[in-house]
């Protein structure tokens, strides 16, 4: 793509002037204001150095900037990819988790040759809320330690939500009641703003309002500590015989469900920004290429995948941007902050950034979905429940599994239902307003 392309988000070119430049400008720095919290929890949250969660966006923009076929799509860490992430870090460490990313990364890759984009696009709805329900169960229980103040080894080890539970009943004598109040009003301030002022990075306004809290009265909680504002170092890892039993399932897991996620996002985005024309189906297998090669970027140095994030992608929209140049510019701000601004960032304490992770666990949990639950078919309601118990219990790739099977059941003994189901493909014109009204209520807060 030339330059005057990066500009425009297009190949044809067209003039590009100074209100577009403020608008992709402004979208860049509230994506890269929303990046900053979401980054740390979500790093964090899968064991990895806080850090990482940030070079995940900085390491990434430029190739999904250069390659990817959505202007203003911005990537990052996110929730859905916790799961495995996490359960390589426990297993192997960060070494591990970097080659479940890079395989993963070369899997999408082989999506994209294979031109199977066109066809992820079509897992049902029920199985992708159901994930993201599980998720956001998964990214709340998982705080309880942190924000009671109760951390200990064997609550973080513990594989499965009902696991962390039951280790932090073990320790219940330990509660305390400072860390839980900063974690709460992380919550708090973050759910008003987001009500109120959709276009303030809300978790960011919290984390601000729990700093301040801290200091005015002198609460002595663990901080984030010193964030380098250098590049990390090259991880090193070595491949073996096992890895095929360990680490190929858990990339392909990620792979799928990355791979959803970011044309799920992919489809949103271009709602909101008013797009409702036809897509190309190559559209899809393209965006998983660009994704596929700016993550064995981040995996080379032990970054987390990167994948669509509705929240910054839509702040982009919300802030007037447009073309490509918006996710580069949330990089440099990112880079910016690091570098200018580390010291304010490290004094974070850590329960306030538990309680950014809960509250978009508490986002995620799509009570919409559960309204709707009396009303959905056996199979939808069936769907959605087992996959989110699966991912509760600790198993994401067996979740995605179970639901989708489940259609495929159907498929073999009501043909009629598949036809019905694909009528609803995110790349096909028709499906777009209600399918991205949907996928935008179950992830519009997330990281």
């Amino acid at each position: 793509m030339n330059v005057a392309g990066l500009l425009t988000g297009s190949r044809r070119g067209a003039r590009y002037g100074w209100a577009q430049l403020g608008g992709d400008a402004a979208g860049g720095a509230i994506a890269a204001l929303i990046a900053l919290p979401y980054g740390l929890a979500m790093a964090s949250l899968m064991g990895l150095p806080p850090i990482l969660g940030i070079f995940t966006s900085i390491l990434t923009a430029p190739v999904i900037a250069l390659l990817g076929r959505n202007p203003v799509l911005i990537g990052g860490t996110a929730s859905a990819t916790v799961p495995f992430i996490a359960a390589a870090v426990r297993s192997q460490g960060i070494g591990g988790a970097a080659k479940v990313s890079i395989v993963a990364s070369v899997i999408m890759m082989g999506f994209c040759v294979m031109r199977l984009g066109r066809h992820l696009a079509r897992v049902p709805h029920a199985v992708v809320s159901g994930f993201s329900c599980g998720i956001g169960g998964m990214m709340l229980v998982s705080q309880f330690d942190t924000m009671f103040g109760v951390g200990s080894p064997s609550s973080r080890s513990a594989g499965s939500a009902l696991g962390q539970i039951a280790a932090l009943f073990d320790h219940w004598r330990g509660i305390r009641l400072e860390p839980f109040l900063l974690a709460l009003v992380v919550i708090v301030a973050a759910t008003w703003v987001a009500r109120y002022s959709p276009r303030v990075p809300a978790p960011l306004i919290g984390v601000v309002l729990a700093v301040a809290i801290a200091r005015l009265f002198s609460l002595h909680e663990a901080e984030v500590g010193s964030l380098p504002s250098e590049m990390p170092p090259f991880i090193g890892f070595s491949w073996g015989p096992k890895d095929v039993f360990t680490v190929l399932p858990a990339g392909f897991g990620l792979a799928f469900v990355s791979a959803v996620n970011i044309l799920i996002t992919s489809r949103v985005v271009e709602h909101f920004r008013g797009r409702h024309k036809r897509m190309k189906v190559s559209d899809a297998d393209a965006e998983l290429g660009a994704y596929g090669i700016a993550n064995v970027c981040a995996g080379m140095f032990g970054a987390p995948l990167s994948v669509g994030i509705p929240a910054r992608s839509l702040a982009v929209v919300r802030c007037g941007g447009t073309t490509p140049l918006s996710n580069l510019l949330h990089a440099v701000f990112l880079l910016g902050i690091l570098r200018f601004g580390g010291g304010l960032v490290g004094h974070i304490p850590v329960p306030a950034i538990a309680g950014v992770t809960a509250w978009m666990g508490l986002c995620l949990l799509d009570w919409s979905a559960w309204r709707r639950l009396p009303k959905m078919s056996r199979v939808d309601a069936t769907a959605f429940l087992a996959t989110a118990g699966a991912v509760l219990a600790g198993n994401a790739v067996l979740a995605v599994g179970i639901g989708c099977s489940l259609y495929a059941v159907r498929g073999i003994f009501q043909p009629s239902a598949i036809s019905r189901q694909t009528s609803a493909h995110p790349y096909l014109e028709g499906a777009a307003p209600d399918a991205s009204r949907r996928s935008a209520e179950e992830l519009k807060a997330e990281g």
